[in-house]
Order: C-alpha cells, then sequence, then structure tokens
C-alpha cells in the first residue's frame, strides 16, 4: 500500500501529522504507508485538523470543501479526500 491512491479523479491521502511546527510543510514519506506533514497549530479543540484541511486545499488548489477528513479526527494518522485536486505540489503519479 502507498500513501495515496486515486479514487477516479479523488485523491486519497494517508498522512502522519507534526503538530505544533515551527512552520506548515510537506517533510516527505513516513514508513511505507504515511506522508509527514507539519502543521503549526496544536491539537487542542479541532485547531490542528482545521489547520491541516486550510493547508492542504491551499496546497492542492482547492477550495476547503473539497477536502474532507475520512478518518483519524484525533489520531496523529489522518486519511483525506481530494475532490479533484488541480495541482499536485508533492510527487504523485496520475
Amino acid at each position: 500500500m502507498k500513501w495515496y491512491r486515486w479514487d477516479r479523479d479523488d485523491l486519497i491521502l494517508n498522512l502522519h501529522i507534526q503538530p505544533r511546527a515551527s512552520r506548515d510543510a510537506f517533510l516527505g514519506p513516513y514508513g511505507e504507508n504515511a506522508y509527514k506533514v507539519a502543521i503549526t497549530a496544536p491539537p487542542v479543540d479541532g485547531k490542528a485538523n482545521a489547520q491541516l484541511l486550510k493547508f492542504i486545499a491551499k496546497a492542492f488548489g482547492l477550495p476547503a470543501s473539497q477536502v474532507e477528513l475520512i478518518s483519524g479526527k484525533s489520531s496523529r494518522s489522518k486519511r483525506l479526500r481530494l475532490k479533484s485536486p488541480r495541482k499536485l505540489p508533492i510527487e504523485i503519479e496520475n
């Protein structure tokens, strides 16, 4: 299993989140099944999740409403669905 997969036009991402980072950034593969992402927000009251969705939406050229948290609401391991991403800021095969 890879850290991403295509579901028709949608992109499913498996991410490992590092909250309270100095900046929002894509850090690179995390094992075989996840991609590590740093987020500045703390993991309190959903702030890290909100920041993650905003960061991913901007990076992939999507409105925030097109990025869905599928699983991992209270975990560092998260699965997101991106609805028809317009750009790919990290190396992903179509």
